[in-house]
């Protein structure tokens, strides 16, 4: 069931994942709870391209524990991922930033519905881009 969407997600999650392994390979978190919570985390990333919508709770959980366990990389989870997997995570977003990811959204339903393609980031980055300009004047 893994669209491009979720590939996408996909993508970002094995990118956070690399920063968690290099946390705990440089020593900067206690090792047996960094392993479960590894556990966990490849637990989600198998369960996201089966089961998107079940899977979305845990990832709320973990990407709020990341936050939460170990602020030092708190700036480096991917904006796209806790706006998609949203409940709790939207807390660690400002309203503008809300904002713009609803736009964005609303253009990839808009894309779907007229089986027209959607790149993502592509589209956020022309939306970052115009919200910049119109910021300017």
């Amino acid at each position: 069931m893994a669209t491009p969407y979720i590939d996408h997600q996909l993508v970002l999650l094995d990118h956070l994942r690399g920063i968690l392994v290099a946390l705990g390979e440089a020593e900067q978190v206690p090792d047996e709870s960094h392993a479960l919570f590894l556990e966990r985390y490849d637990e989600l990333r198998l369960e996201l391209p089966i089961d998107p919508v079940s899977s979305a709770y845990l990832g709320q959980d973990l990407m709020c524990q990341i936050i939460q366990r170990y602020p030092q990389i708190a700036h480096l989870i991917p904006r796209d991922l806790l706006w998609f997997f949203g409940g709790d995570c939207l807390h660690y977003m400002p309203d503008e930033e809300i904002d713009l990811y609803q736009a964005l959204e609303e253009r990839r339903f808009e894309a779907e519905e007229n089986d027209e393609p959607f790149d993502w980031n592509q589209e956020k980055q022309l939306m970052a881009m115009s919200l910049q300009d119109s910021n300017k004047h």
